[in-house]
């Protein structure tokens, strides 16, 4: 399933988790993860979803706008090898 980051901003602050979970899952979105600014009213979501209009679907359902979808892939760091160290740095 595709995976998206979403950008909102929200100053009347975020509704609950479980409520969110329900509003999306009507429409095939899982949320994966989220991070909000410090003065609560930016976020950046990360979302499972078959398609960038469900996640807007699950948006106005949840009352929660939606500034910027992007498609993204997974990049995790620790799936490469570590890169080799100069011999001086490995026998401090």
């Amino acid at each position: 399933m595709p995976r998206y980051v979403v950008e909102r901003t929200v100053p009347a602050g975020l509704p609950s988790g479980p409520e969110v979970i329900n509003g999306n899952s009507a429409y095939g979105v899982t949320w994966v993860q989220s991070f909000v600014s410090e003065d609560g009213v930016r976020s950046l979501c990360v979302y499972d979803a078959p398609n960038p209009e469900a996640i807007r679907q699950a948006g106005r359902r949840n009352s929660l706008p939606v500034d910027r979808i992007t498609q993204v892939r997974v990049l995790e760091p620790y799936a490469y090898p570590p890169a080799h160290r100069p011999e001086e740095v490995v026998n401090r």
